[in-house]
């Protein structure tokens, strides 16, 4: 049976921390803390669970910080948590069965990282992430924010969540000024580095430059594959929002050069046309997102609801307007399977019983 170092870097999470460590006391043979200058009680909360709680400078270097952290671990394996992760007890006894069976010939394992949930608790927003790591391979974090290791060895995908539960939003600005610093520090951003920058730029609404940075990262041709993707849905929304639909929609179309249609991207794609009133041009776009199916092992951020939910309550809309109810009604119901609780599948129901009442 393998051991296991669980590690974190934290800065006032005192609102989370706890929650996170009695998760993890459940699978840790160890668990690490490094504290990057908190203000609040987060160190007193730590050292409530674990007498490894560490002070590390704060640096503008997230990377520095994980591989400080790494390098306080003793056990064969470690895994990295954040302070807003959450495993409920389904995936700790997972958890608990890999430590007991996992293969010394696998060197890292990667698992899936639940970010975004819906109003039924089902998330919104997942990807597999790199998670574990034999301790004896050495494995360093690169990249002073959105951090990551470089995948070497032999890597195993398990299917266990981690789910990450925001209680307050990430600091304003923060990953934008830390990347706006390496960039006045002569630093060289890598083409990973390059994608994450852009955007940042999106998310803080400086779209025309977030313009200008996705499009040279997509023009470099060095893109990992999933990145590009993203890329170009990401330069689309921005695009579109500057008031240039055309060009967000030639962008969509360039995600196919990369490899075959997203379902992410024909919903976007089918959007467009549904703003323009084209809704059987629509139809198409969303029924081609429906039948795609998702890739999750692929690194890439998977919607789950593009491959379903989304496109049968579009269709749903696109028959309606088209008048053609019974289509509409069948629609509507294939999204009620997805989410049989759903706000708006209920609302849809009614209003359809509404029509045929003649009311």
């Amino acid at each position: 049976m393998m051991t296991l170092s669980v590690c974190m870097i934290v800065k006032n999470e005192s609102d989370v921390l706890a929650r996170c460590l009695a998760c993890a006391a459940e699978i840790a043979d160890e668990l690490i803390v490094v504290d990057t200058g908190s203000t609040d009680d987060t160190k007193e909360i730590a050292r409530g669970f674990t007498p490894q709680v560490y002070d590390f400078p704060w640096c503008d270097d997230f990377a520095a910080a994980r591989n400080f952290s790494f390098s306080k671990a003793a056990m064969d394996y470690v895994m990295w948590l954040d302070a807003d992760d959450v495993i409920d007890a389904e995936n700790r006894a997972k958890i608990l069965r890999l430590k007991e069976t996992l293969s010394p010939a696998v060197d890292m394992v990667f698992l899936r990282y639940d970010v975004a949930f819906d109003e039924q608790d089902n998330p919104t927003l997942s990807y597999y992430r790199e998670r574990m790591f034999k301790a004896s391979m050495g494995y360093r974090w690169v990249g002073e924010i959105h951090e990551v290791i470089p995948q070497r060895g032999v890597a195993e995908y398990r299917e266990i969540s981690i789910q990450h539960r925001k209680l307050h939003p990430t600091e304003r600005g923060r990953n934008l000024r830390i990347f706006e610093k390496m960039l006045a520090d002569g630093k060289q951003l890598d083409p990973r580095q390059k994608f994450y920058y852009a955007r940042e730029l999106m998310y803080n609404g400086r779209y025309p430059e977030a313009v200008r940075q996705f499009t040279a990262f997509l023009d470099e041709g060095q893109g990992w594959v999933e990145n590009n993707i993203s890329a170009c849905k990401d330069l689309a929304y921005c695009q579109a929002h500057l008031g240039d639909a055309a060009a967000a929609l030639g962008t969509l179309f360039r995600s196919f050069a990369y490899d075959a249609p997203r379902a992410e991207i024909c919903c976007e794609i089918g959007r467009h046309f549904f703003d323009l009133g084209q809704y059987g041009t629509a139809v198409f776009w969303y029924e081609t997102a429906a039948g795609r199916s998702p890739d999750e092992k692929s690194g890439g951020f998977c919607l789950p609801d593009c491959y379903g939910y989304i496109p049968y309550m579009q269709m749903c809309v696109c028959y309606d307007r088209l008048g053609d109810r019974a289509r509409a009604i069948a629609y509507n119901e294939k999204a009620g399977l997805c989410k049989p609780e759903d706000k708006g599948v209920l609302y849809n129901r009614a209003y359809f019983q509404n029509q045929a009442d003649g009311r």
